[in-house]
């Protein structure tokens, strides 16, 4: 019996006790996933800077906190830093990975096919008008001043080859999106910076129809939550179980008391 509590007591001494250790333990497959623009050594120092900086990060499960950082590494998208590309965000005891502003035009520009993309918030004393169709058409001339009240939000992209694509929602769509997928709707970004949130949103919807490599389709895809199940193993939330909004966040930095994303 001594040699068994022996074996047992070495065997939980291996095991990684804290997230710091889990980050440890998996820098060979980090260095694995990771493309040649990042070393290992600086995605790792980022990934525990960012538990530093957001300590809520250490409760959450190590299987949802290192799915979450492999995602980031596997897109090459930089973790919780000034760049924005991209954030590991507890929500109770889960980590999720969350593409950021910054990071969702990276991947769009990866195609290699993007000339530029941008998005804009038309106000009520503005000149707007367009139609969808075979003839599709976008015009917009901003008031030179008094522009009033936001009324229309759209995104625009253009191929080098010369087409286009956009997408238009009215402020009350976008307002509506918002309030229906952000759990922070009413004390969060939306009422901090709804503009540039709904921008965001825009931009995330009109990139849908561009042409796109599979890191970005990936990145989309993988805005998630993990969930750790009894049985060890995992499994994916639904956009109705978590914060779908969370991946449309417009922002600079992670508040490290609550893990929200703050807009600088």
């Amino acid at each position: 019996m001594g040699q068994i509590a022996e074996k047992t007591s070495m065997a939980a001494k291996k095991q990684p006790q804290t997230i710091n250790d889990w980050i440890k333990a998996y820098q060979n497959q980090v260095a694995k996933a990771l493309p040649k623009v990042i070393t290992p050594e600086r995605f790792t120092r980022m990934v525990t800077t960012a538990v530093t900086q957001t300590p809520k990060l250490a409760s959450c499960t190590p299987q949802s906190f290192i799915g979450a950082m492999l995602t980031a590494a596997q897109l090459g998208l930089e973790p919780n830093t000034p760049l924005g590309q991209a954030y590991l965000i507890p929500y109770g005891s889960q980590c999720q990975f969350q593409i950021g502003y910054k990071g969702l035009i990276d991947l769009a520009h990866r195609s290699g096919e993007l000339k530029n993309i941008e998005a804009h918030i038309v106000y009520e004393n503005d000149e707007f008008e367009f139609e969808y169709g075979l003839d599709a058409n976008l015009k917009h001339k901003p008031a030179m001043g008094g522009r009033g009240e936001p009324v229309w939000v759209y995104a625009i992209y253009r191929l080098k080859s010369g087409g286009y694509g956009f997408k238009v929602m009215s402020w009350e769509e976008c307002l509506a999106h918002g309030k229906k997928y952000s759990k922070t709707f009413k004390n969060g970004p939306w009422q901090t910076n709804p503009e540039e949130m709904a921008k965001k949103t825009m931009l995330k919807k009109v990139l849908k129809y561009a042409p796109m490599k599979s890191d970005f389709v990936t990145a989309d895809e993988q805005s998630y939550t993990v969930e750790n199940s009894d049985d060890g193993s995992f499994k994916v939330l639904p956009d109705d179980v978590i914060e779908a909004e969370a991946s449309e966040v417009v922002s600079e930095t992670v508040d490290t008391e609550t893990g929200e994303i703050l807009q600088k």
